[in-house]
């Protein structure tokens, strides 16, 4: 029997797209003998992604997660303070909260954007001024492609001086209001990760227009060598510098980040014309203020209408060779947090589980978008094929 190893390829949910032009800047780190981190491409990378973004400042990191803890740090985050974050949001996004010992506080989606809800924010930030207890930083995350309200976020948030924190690891490429995203926050976030709009195999940027933060930042991330002959060390820092060849791909690949933004809205056009008219099938809304990248195509899928529920259509999927995956589980689901009024039980019994404490306000927006959400494919190297390949298989699924 022929197989047909077209149609039973494996599509992946995100994967990397090289354009071509990667290779002419890796060969040029190579032929400079310049492979460790730091070095001319790092320093071309970050002038780039600045002009690219408008935000003045950039220093290039090994991650997002790393630029997370850098800021923090720098802010003066330490045990007892509290930090306010989305709860729909990779734990990137929080776990540098746990490194200085601080307390991450969820904060629910809202259904305009499925970003932080600015309504909870403020009545929280209400509450925690009459205990006298104001969180470090507040930061929303721009969840799948979309950017957060940042100006209702910040216009909340200044009256006590709070600085926001934009996690915009999933968000290069989207606009708000006009601008980039993260402009205009103390400082933002992003990410290269292999599943990201564009690539560098891994590595992250912390952008800012405070240069004296970018400064600090640098500094803590070459394991906070102070200037001498020797290596002085004053303080303890880290080895979260990217490296040369790293960056090289990153110049290459922000080159082409339009065109990947383009590619994005159009395989989420194209799943949003076959299925629309679907009963029990909704598809994530893009806010008003700005324009998403897509960065994956989501749908909400209402198992009483549809005829299946999410899982069903996932594992569906998965037994086609096709990659889709649940919209992230709230952070304060996870079992690493100990919520307030939440048993955390552990799956392997006489061992010791680590939990953190935490608090979450609101939390039902997002559970519910975590039970019926699921991302599907959205690789930019897809064929219209691709899509009618998933497109069929979700449509059998129904009653």
């Amino acid at each position: 029997m022929t197989i047909n190893n077209e149609m039973n390829k494996r599509i992946f949910l995100s994967p990397p797209h090289m354009g071509g032009e990667e290779i002419h800047f890796v060969q040029e780190a190579f032929d400079s003998n310049y492979i460790a981190p730091l070095g001319p491409q790092v320093d071309a990378f970050e002038k780039e992604f600045s002009e690219k973004t408008g935000i003045p400042y950039a220093v290039a990191l090994s991650s997002g997660t790393a630029a997370m803890h850098l800021v923090l740090r720098i802010l003066g985050v330490k045990p007892g303070d509290e930090v306010f974050a989305s709860t729909l949001t990779f734990i990137g996004s929080v776990s540098p909260v746990t490194f200085l010992g601080a307390t991450p506080v969820f904060i629910d989606s809202d259904q305009t954007s499925w970003n932080m809800n600015p309504d909870l924010l403020a009545e929280e930030l209400e509450q925690c001024k009459k205990r006298d207890r104001l969180p470090k930083a507040v930061i929303p995350t721009d969840i799948y492609g979309q950017c957060a309200d940042y100006d209702r976020i910040m216009e909340i948030c200044a009256p006590y001086d709070i600085p926001v924190i934009v996690d915009a690891a999933e968000a290069l490429g989207a606009v708000y209001k006009g601008q980039s995203a993260g402009f205009g926050s103390k400082a933002a976030i992003f990410s290269f990760n292999g599943n990201k709009i564009i690539s560098t195999s891994g590595g992250g940027m912390l952008a800012s227009d405070d240069r004296v933060l970018i400064q600090q930042a640098k500094f803590l991330s070459q394991q906070a060598r102070d200037p001498a002959p020797h290596y002085e060390h004053s303080q303890i820092g880290y080895n979260y510098r990217m490296s040369n060849i790293v960056a090289a791909i990153g110049r290459g690949q922000l080159r082409i980040l339009d065109e990947r933004v383009r590619a994005k809205r159009e395989i989420s056009d194209y799943y949003k014309k076959a299925l629309t008219d679907i009963p029990g099938i909704e598809f994530m809304p893009e806010a008003p203020y700005g324009k998403s990248t897509r960065w994956l195509t989501v749908i909400l899928i209402t198992p009483e209408i549809f005829g299946a529920d999410r899982e069903t259509v996932r594992l569906a999927l998965e037994a086609e060779n096709i990659e889709s995956r649940p919209v992230w589980k709230p952070m304060h689901l996870q079992p690493v947090f100990q919520i307030e009024n939440q048993r955390s039980v552990s799956s392997k019994p006489n061992t010791i589980k680590e939990t953190y404490p935490a608090r979450i306000i609101g939390g039902e927006v997002s559970q519910d978008l975590f039970e019926r959400g699921l991302c599907l494919p959205s690789g930019t190297a897809m064929t219209e094929e691709d899509m009618e390949r998933v497109v069929s298989i979700i449509l059998t699924c129904r009653i």
